[in-house]
């Protein structure tokens, strides 16, 4: 049996490592985390793997981690108490010691209306970096 793939509801202490690496040998899946921002949710990745006790270095835990994330979505909580989607980055891979983002749509807020915060989650000009899984699964 194998599982086709890997869900975790929140990943919050060192089984981060092990959801990485079993995301890194083939395993799809996907999770939630809490963090201020899509740069933000990197560093809190980091900070999970490093607490886990493992003696890892730095460098090695960014190539993990952009080598398992493909994207991360980013959702928000606005003064009306709505949740929305306020950006979509992939994770363009590991340039030098940094993890690259490469942000595709970002939330564009244009006011409120009737106490409704309002605006749009807006296409950047970024280009799709990492195409190869969609191109593999044949889209």
């Amino acid at each position: 049996m194998r599982g086709d793939r890997i869900i975790v509801g929140e990943v919050r202490d060192g089984a981060c490592i092990d959801m990485l690496q079993a995301m890194n040998t083939g395993h799809c899946g996907m999770s939630t985390g809490h963090a201020n921002s899509t740069t933000d949710a990197l560093s809190r990745l980091e900070t999970m793997v490093l607490l886990g006790g493992t003696e890892i270095p730095l460098r090695a835990v960014r190539r993990q981690i952009a080598s398992a994330i493909d994207i991360i979505i980013q959702l928000g909580r606005f003064r009306d108490r709505s949740r929305r989607v306020l950006e979509i980055a992939e994770v363009a891979g590991c340039e030098g010691d940094e993890i690259v983002l490469n942000p595709l749509f970002v939330f564009i807020e244009e006011g409120e209306y009737e106490g409704r915060v309002t605006g749009i989650l807006r296409r950047t000009q970024n280009p799709l970096i990492r195409t190869g899984k969609l191109r593999a699964a044949g889209l």
